[in-house]
């Protein structure tokens, strides 16, 4: 019998001076290199910094789940 699946979650604060997107898949795939089978993320918070009226960088605060192996 397959057992089910147990997963960690763990919280990251991407960024970027693109997009949120951006900032979301910076964060991604900068875990994806030191954490194994991560399957899905929230997104908690958006958030920016403003430079002379105008959004200078997204910061995005995301919690990611990856699988726990055996």
């Amino acid at each position: 019998m397959q057992e089910e699946p147990v997963y960690r979650r763990t919280d990251l604060v991407g960024s970027s001076k693109q997009s949120v997107s951006d900032a979301i898949e910076t964060a991604i795939a900068r875990a994806a290199k030191t954490l194994r089978h991560i399957e899905w993320f929230e997104v908690s918070e958006i958030r920016g910094r403003v430079q002379d009226g105008k959004v200078a960088q997204y910061q995005v605060s995301i919690k990611v789940g990856f699988r726990v192996e055996e």
